[in-house]
């Protein structure tokens, strides 16, 4: 049986290869955290030999969105999920590898707790952070998801 950064990055093969092919991985995820991986190569590089923005961002997103998805199956309630607003913020470039962490858990659990209840559209704000191997910060995302459960 797969666990679910298995399942999570087949998916990202089958439905968005342009991040698989870029080496965006999900390598950990529990009911707080998820973190997510890409190591700057020749395939993800901008002009300047560091990491594309773009791959920063596919990265972050999924660090916030697996996050999401994973509380949503554990509320066993169909729920929409949409990004409506990003802002990300570059302080140094991105070379190597860089984990990209979300540690909002607790903002989702209760954003979807609201919308189970009232089955109106709620927003949250998620941030993930970029950090190199030398355990320093090169970018910074928020990312606003609305929610809202599928309800009767």
């Amino acid at each position: 049986m797969l666990s679910e950064t298995q399942k999570t990055n087949l998916f990202l093969m089958l439905k968005l290869p342009s991040a698989f092919i870029c080496g965006v991985r999900l390598r950990t995820i529990d009911s707080q955290k998820a973190v997510v991986t890409v190591t700057h190569r020749w395939i993800n590089q901008n002009p300047f030999n560091s990491m594309y923005f773009a791959v920063q961002s596919m990265a972050s997103e999924l660090s916030t969105g697996s996050l999401i998805i994973k509380k949503i199956n554990e509320s066993k309630v169909p729920i929409n999920m949409l990004v409506t607003n990003h802002l990300g913020t570059f302080t140094k470039k991105a070379t190597g590898k860089i984990s990209f962490t979300c540690l909002d858990g607790d903002k989702i659990d209760t954003a979807i707790a609201q919308t189970l209840k009232d089955g109106e559209w709620q927003k949250v704000r998620l941030k993930s952070v970029g950090i190199n191997a030398e355990g320093v910060e090169v970018s910074q995302y928020e990312y606003e998801w609305s929610l809202r459960a599928k309800l009767n």
